[in-house]
């Protein structure tokens, strides 16, 4: 049967290239005013400008996080998030749908590059995720030309906020994946340490979990000369790390990978003075979804446990991202068609990531594959430095790889519908 599947990938690499122009200057746009968060104005106008320009009809989609989760958030240096400003948009029509997502935000990074296009406020796409928006902005542009050949829909799918491993999450909340309903979806990310045109996928568990505690730890102060009269809210919080830290050890399988960090251990303001206040950020990675499960449920029973035995009283938070997943199945079909974009010899295997990517929201709900796409060169600055880079040759290609998946798997599947009929 694929014998007699047309093969598109001659006729999207001849776009993308063709689209090199645009493509870039899409980047660079988008690179010149880094937001960050999940409430992007400028960003997601400058998207809903260029899909307009397309010719394609794009929707606003994004819910509102709760209102602790809001505080916790400002209080780590993002921006207050009112509303969600993620797009979706349509191309083709009936099903099956495959969904193509590409994140938007920046981080908070002050870029430290001599560019002509370089950041103008504080904040740095330094993730590449501005490539990833204009990459699949060129897709749309290669899809929309070739709607006629489409057999089915393609849904885009531009989100805010992965850096707060919520975006995804309340996209998926406000029916990202809906009206259409989405068969499957793909996603990529760009890597500035692997040689360029490279792309590596791994099937099953692609990237860690990352389930974030913060805990607010009341305590009563007072005088350092006079404990007795206090509850050492800082006290309470190192015995909190210790005992957290000792519970990975103890009651997690070494074979699974899982790691505990304290990220923020903050209280006090004199050396002889008992705050009535410490604040503690623990995040948990693991790529086990068995031992995730148990340190969940754990980690607050500790944290209740030890806060309670020393008289304070505490407020938690919880947020869990989860592990992204690639299908098997849709990754063998997947591969072949990436295989014809970037040569054979240049896809490869390779071990999960212990970094934490929220497309594992998209993945729990409709079968995904994630790959990475070598961006530039090893010894280069990595992902999240002042310094990052990317070789901007890999824009057409990632654009590329975005089309003909979405058009190849189209291609096979709506074929096998009307055959079913």
């Amino acid at each position: 049967m694929k014998g007699h599947m047309r093969n598109y990938a001659d006729e999207v690499k001849r776009r993308a290239q063709d689209l090199m122009e645009q493509i870039t200057k899409d980047r660079r746009a988008l690179h010149r005013f880094p937001e960050i968060g999940t409430d992007l104005p400028q960003t997601s106008a400058y998207i809903k400008k260029r899909l307009d320009e397309i010719g394609i009809e794009w929707k606003d989609c994004g819910g509102v996080l709760p209102e602790q989760m809001t505080k916790d958030f400002i209080e780590a240096g993002f921006p207050r998030m009112e509303k969600e400003t993620g797009v979706t948009a349509v191309i083709g029509h009936g099903s099956p749908c495959i969904l193509l997502r590409a994140d938007m935000d920046a981080l908070p990074v002050r870029e430290d590059n001599d560019l002509e296009f370089k950041s103008c406020n504080e904040n740095g796409h330094m993730c590449g995720h501005d490539s990833h928006a204009a990459m699949l902005l060129g897709a749309a542009q290669i899809l929309k030309d070739m709607e006629d050949c489409l057999a089915g829909t393609v849904k885009l799918m531009f989100q805010p906020g992965e850096e707060t491993g919520a975006g995804a999450r309340l996209m998926v909340e406000d029916g990202a994946l809906e009206n259409p309903k989405a068969d499957a979806a793909f996603g990529l990310h760009v890597q500035s340490v692997d040689e360029l045109g490279t792309v590596g996928y791994t099937v099953g568990v692609n990237s860690a979990s990352l389930d974030t505690f913060i805990v607010k730890i009341h305590g009563k102060g007072g005088h350092s000369s006079q404990p007795q009269l206090c509850v050492d809210p800082l006290m309470i919080m190192n015995q909190v790390y210790q005992a957290l830290n000792l519970l990975v050890t103890r009651e997690t399988d070494p074979a699974a990978m899982a790691t505990l960090t304290c990220g923020v251990a903050k209280g006090g303001t004199a050396v002889n003075i008992i705050p009535d206040e410490a604040e503690l950020h623990i995040g948990l990675r693991t790529l086990n979804v068995a031992a995730a499960d148990h340190l969940i449920r754990r980690i607050p029973e500790v944290i209740d446990h030890y806060i309670k035995a020393w008289n304070g009283e505490y407020d938690l938070t919880v947020f869990h991202t989860p592990c992204t997943l690639t299908d098997e199945a849709l990754c063998r079909e997947l591969v072949p068609h990436i295989c014809d974009i970037a040569g054979e010899d240049r896809v490869k295997e390779i071990p999960a990531m212990t970094g934490t990517e929220d497309f594992g929201y998209v993945t729990k709900e409709v079968p995904g594959m994630f790959v990475f796409v070598g961006a530039g060169k090893p010894g280069n600055p990595p992902l999240h430095s002042p310094k990052m880079i990317l070789d901007e040759k890999v824009l057409p290609l990632g654009a590329a790889i975005y089309a003909n998946a979405a058009v190849s798997w189209l291609e096979e599947h709506g074929k096998e519908n009307k055959r079913s009929e």
